[in-house]
């Protein structure tokens, strides 16, 4: 390249820049009006907008946005807003508020009855509220004992229409619930059971949770018993009585299964209560590697409280795989129980439902008593299709139907245990 075109070729650099500088100049210089403060003019409605000019600052603390509001460059104003931080303020938390007042009604039936459970946001039963629902319009049910369920009994087949009329402080239910009456029962579990179950330290345990074995009546515990069949396994039941165990020591001292008390209905109240050591007992039970079973204890007076107290066992039993039937336990309970009086057909209808709706729900299912029990207050006859834990402490049954399950001592030791401990042998294969 000659010197005559080099010159002319960094002329032509140079003024291009002082054209840019200049354009950059004059921008700035429109942005500004007299006095050094910057603006931004706001177009109207009938202008077109267009897109900034690339080189523009812009001062968004004055710009206004699609969406009605402004964008600061100010980041710290929201500390200056006094409802910033304030939950109380907001819109979501109004509506919030008002959602956690509402009611909503929980409807199940098992057999010509009706119980409605009054449920907050959280589905927890409202408690301490004297609710009252009405059927189809017209009776009308009052939540007496104020725990948050209605039960309504001895009802017609057919559908009703369940509506909640007195909601003290709540909110009612957006919409009403309806509700098929069956004549029959089906055999089939509440899901809801949850509900009705109780810890210990919400009802008086001395007087819900008592039991007379009538086990002790057939037997001499004093008489050896051969431990030497080949085809049985060993095991012991347990509930909160034996307290805190060594479930490792258990394992080691041979025990191969263990049936384990879920939970009892209260001979009083018919309350339906957990056991407070079943979670406990269950798990260590398990990671020791022994087999696990479960027994309720029954003061059902129909068959209605059979299917909630099979419901309880399924609510309780949902975390866990049980090897062994779920048993109820039916004895007396010092002969004040609810149950203590029911004649042979109505008690054995109640094992008998007991059972089915547990094999109806994929569990197997058998019933735990003494041999004069069985004797005196059931028809065995129609029971046999269900695995029998029979109770009787002798060195040789002589309960003359067959059985499962043999609870041979209530006088037994084993390591890990302290105290007395059921002992058992299963023919269970």
């Amino acid at each position: 390249m000659d010197s005559k075109l080099l010159r002319n070729t960094i002329v032509t650099v140079i003024l291009g820049i002082a054209v840019v500088f200049a354009v950059v100049l004059y921008l700035n210089g429109a942005l500004k009006r007299p006095g050094g403060e910057k603006t931004v003019t706001t177009q109207t409605a009938q202008e077109e907008e267009a897109p900034p000019t690339v080189g523009t600052l812009i001062d968004m603390s004055q710009t206004q946005t699609g969406y009605g509001t402004q964008i600061g460059s100010d980041l710290t104003a929201f500390e200056r807003d006094a409802g910033f931080f304030n939950d109380d303020a907001t819109m979501l938390d109004e509506l919030y508020g008002n959602a956690s007042n509402r009611l909503s009604l929980m409807v199940t039936s098992v057999a010509r009855d009706i119980r409605v459970y009054v449920v907050d946001l959280y589905g927890e039963p409202v408690r301490g509220q004297s609710f009252v629902v009405t059927l189809s319009g017209q009776d009308e049910y009052k939540d007496v004992d104020q725990d948050g369920m209605i039960y309504i009994a001895d009802l017609s087949p057919g559908e009703y229409e369940v509506a909640l009329t007195d909601t003290g402080d709540y909110l009612a239910p957006l919409q009403k619930s309806t509700i098929k009456v069956r004549d029959q029962l089906e055999y089939q579990p509440l899901y809801d059971i949850s509900y009705m179950i109780c810890n210990e330290d919400e009802i008086n345990a001395a007087i819900e949770d008592t039991r007379e074995s009538q086990a002790a009546k057939d037997g001499d515990e004093g008489e050896e018993v051969n431990l030497n069949d080949a085809e049985a396994s060993w095991g012991i039941d347990v509930s909160k009585y034996q307290k805190d165990i060594d479930w490792k020591q258990v394992a080691d001292a041979g025990v191969q299964f263990a049936i384990i008390r879920c939970g009892y209905r209260g001979a009083s109240t018919g309350c339906l209560v957990e056991d407070p050591y079943f979670r406990k007992n269950i798990e260590g039970a398990k990671a020791a590697g022994i087999k696990v079973g479960v027994y309720f204890f029954t003061q059902a007076v129909n068959e209605t409280e059979a299917v909630e107290e099979a419901s309880t066992v399924l609510t309780l039993c949902k975390d866990y795989e049980l090897d062994y039937p779920a048993f109820i336990d039916t004895e007396g309970a010092g002969g004040n129980g609810r149950a203590d009086n029911l004649d042979k057909l109505t008690r054995t209808k109640v094992v008998d439902t007991f059972c089915t709706t547990l094999e109806n729900s994929g569990l197997r299912a058998g019933i735990y008593s003494g041999n004069w029990w069985f004797h005196n207050n059931l028809m065995t006859e129609g029971l046999g299709h269900h695995y029998i834990w029979l109770a009787e402490w002798r060195k040789v049954p002589q309960y003359e139907g067959k059985y499962d399950l043999w609870q041979y001592t209530s006088k037994g030791s084993v390591a890990g245990i302290e105290g007395n401990v059921d002992l058992d042998i299963s023919y269970i294969n």
